[in-house]
């Protein structure tokens, strides 16, 4: 398959041309490769990554806060929200060490954002919650942690 034809399937048929792209690197024919696609792909797959650990960690903040201040609406649902959205994150960092720096970088931004979720989901005002986060990096990644 020519190069030219690679990009075409590229744009046509994402899962015919990853399968191609695969076979080309393991029978090493590395100058039909289409890199520029390759490339990008590549660096969405970390994007991916970083996108997910943001919404998850949101999602954790966002139920530990309803958690701790709605204790009278407590739900199984509500635990099991905030164990399936803590294993996310958990297998995340597994998955990927590397990001656990990113974890830190935008754990202040995930929280003033669960502040805004939870209280659209609670009515509850802002002021509610406390403008820092209550829990630390390590409670919220602790399985037995719920406040």
């Amino acid at each position: 398959m020519t190069l030219i034809a690679l990009k075409t399937l590229y744009e046509q048929d994402y899962n015919l041309w990853l399968k191609t792209t695969v076979h080309l690197l393991r029978e090493n024919k590395l100058d039909q490769i289409d890199y520029d696609n390759l490339i990008e792909e590549l660096e969405g797959m970390g994007r991916s990554d970083k996108r997910a650990l943001k919404s998850n960690l949101e999602q954790l903040l966002m139920h530990l806060l309803k958690w701790q201040y709605q204790s009278n609406k407590r739900t199984g649902s509500w635990e099991r929200f905030i164990k399936e959205h803590r294993n996310r994150v958990l297998d995340t960092l597994e998955d990927s060490p590397s990001i656990k720096p990113y974890l830190n970088e935008i754990f202040n931004k995930c929280y003033q954002n669960a502040r805004d979720y939870a209280v659209s989901e609670t009515g509850l005002s802002l002021a509610t919650f406390p403008n820092i986060c209550p829990f630390t990096i390590q409670q919220i990644l602790d399985t037995g942690f719920f406040w």
